[in-house]
């Protein structure tokens, strides 16, 4: 059956809003549960699904969280996003998952239960692997009616990511998107086969990723800075209306050249010396390792200069792992003032009813 969001050129309007075969009126809100397997329990699953539909016309927003299960930053984001007073006067529609691996996220995992990556099953088929199937689901269900996609994302277990943006930035609309949310880094990053990324951008919908923090943890910084980068980015989209007071800078992002890992040439205990969201220098020392004994000890130097934009928190590390991860840019005094920038305001972008976590003191110049 032809979708009718599609029959309006997939644009919100004064009809009402179609998902999952349910209709949402203009000017009101709902959550859609849509089924997607049963436990061995024979519990249902579902996947909630919260639309706010506008009374007036506007772009489709989807933003979704924790396509990998244990990237929980993401969904208190979208939990955050929702209670905000701007969505009142919303143009357009905004289709919000918070939880995208429904498996994953009650077992406090990346994974799927067969052990899939969900992010690698896109398009997915209806008759494929429970990830493909799943896949299937929310592209075929959610992702085709939508304009525009903001997707949520942490490091990985133990890996704590600077606030960033990943997007291939051909499309116009893309790097507006980027620029718009205001992380101070943006990584020109390719498309990976099998991801959510790849798939909106074979349907033509500008997507980023936004990366912060690291799995099974709330950081405070990192969640408001997703929720204050989805809503410029509402705004750039006209969906919302501009806040008022002082203007912040236009450009608070650098895009970086490329990026760097940088990894352990000795199985040992690390002790970290670059803190997340330094400038480093080509030679610099980022880590000492060394065996249990002190015996043998190898200083880890950066091969490049550039941002740290990820640090491994797990002191233990075997050769060849993934310890720190470095921007390039080409012009990192660049760079450096848009870190500067992002450390001068986000202690007053933290809200009010929440005591942060930890803040953000291993900051440092």
């Amino acid at each position: 059956m032809e979708n009718k969001n599609k029959r309006a050129g997939v644009k919100a309007s004064r009809a009402p809003f179609v998902i999952a075969d349910t209709e949402i009126k203009a000017g009101t809100r709902a959550t859609v549960e849509i089924p997607v397997a049963k436990l061995y329990t024979h519990t249902p699953l579902h996947l909630p699904v919260e639309v706010i539909h506008g009374r007036r016309d506007g772009p489709v927003l989807m933003v979704c969280g924790a396509i990998h299960g244990d990237e929980i930053n993401g969904v208190e984001i979208v939990r955050r996003l929702l209670r905000n007073s701007a969505l009142r006067h919303l143009r357009g529609t905004l289709v919000a998952v918070p939880i995208v691996n429904i498996f994953g996220f009650i077992q406090r995992t990346r994974y799927l239960p067969d052990r899939r990556d969900l992010n690698r099953c896109f398009p997915g088929t209806e008759t494929g692997s429970l990830g493909g199937r799943i896949a299937y689901l929310l592209r075929s269900q959610v992702m085709e009616n939508v304009t525009h996609i903001i997707d949520l994302h942490t490091g990985a277990l133990n890996r704590f990511n600077l606030p960033q943006i990943r997007a291939e930035l051909k499309n116009p609309e893309t790097e507006r998107m980027a620029e718009a949310f205001g992380a101070p880094v943006i990584l020109n990053a390719s498309l990976r086969e099998g991801s959510l990324r790849a798939y909106a951008d074979s349907l033509d919908i500008p997507v980023i990723t936004f990366e912060g923090g690291e799995a099974l943890r709330f950081d405070e910084v990192v969640i408001t800075s997703g929720v204050r980068g989805v809503m410029r980015v509402m705004r750039e989209l006209e969906m919302v209306p501009v806040k008022k007071g002082p203007k912040a800078p236009r450009k608070r992002s650098e895009t970086a050249a490329t990026s760097t890992w940088v990894r352990s040439d000795l199985d040992g205990i690390m002790r970290p010396v670059a803190k997340l969201g330094q400038k480093v220098r080509k030679g610099q020392k980022l880590a000492i390792v060394a065996d249990p004994f002190g015996e043998s000890e190898v200083a880890v130097m950066a091969p490049c200069s550039g941002i740290v934009i990820c640090v491994n928190n797990l002191p233990l590390v075997n050769e060849g792992e993934a310890i720190y991860h470095i921007a390039r840019f080409d012009e990192l005094g660049e760079a450096e003032k848009a870190m500067d920038y992002f450390r001068s305001t986000y202690e007053s972008e933290v809200a009010e009813e929440v005591v942060p976590v930890h803040p953000w003191d291993e900051l440092q110049r």
